[in-house]
């Protein structure tokens, strides 16, 4: 390949062009990713809070969980008995708004998430902050900063 062909217009839109379409697939894969993992925390929660309801399990249900599904996925991050705990109020906090809540906070990071559950005292208010985390892509320091 000759440096003039590198220099020319054409070929630089060429790869201006192919890297626009690596970045939006990496883009979507990650958002794809991320609703998976949500649903499975949300799956995972729903079951814990059935389960000690239940069965009146305390927090040593958790713990036994969470040192369970530590030893089943080691290479898995996200078991750990605080996040378990995150889990379960992201969970409750949510549950009385599945349709609305479970949809829209699927779309924004666990991180924002937390941040969110944890500054606002309702779920109408917290929607709010999902909305505003969606329509202006913050990051989770402009979500805490701006709850």
């Amino acid at each position: 390949m000759t440096a003039s062909l590198i220099k020319s217009d054409d070929y630089k839109a060429f790869i201006q062009a192919i890297k626009q379409q690596v970045q939006s697939v990496q883009i979507k894969a990650a958002v794809m990713v991320n609703q998976a993992l949500l649903q499975l925390y949300w799956d995972l929660a729903e079951r814990i809070v059935s389960q000690q309801q239940a069965a009146a399990w305390g927090d040593g249900f958790l713990l036994q969980i969470s040192r369970d599904l530590q030893a089943e996925f080691p290479d898995m991050k996200g078991f750990s008995l605080r996040n378990l705990k995150y889990m379960r109020q992201w969970f409750q906090f949510w549950s009385k708004e599945p349709a609305i809540g479970q949809q829209l906070v699927a779309q924004i990071p666990w991180g924002h998430n937390l941040v969110i559950i944890s500054k606002t005292k309702n779920p109408n208010e917290a929607l709010f902050y999902v909305q505003k985390t969606i329509q202006n892509n913050w990051s989770h320091i402009v979500t805490a900063v701006a709850t």
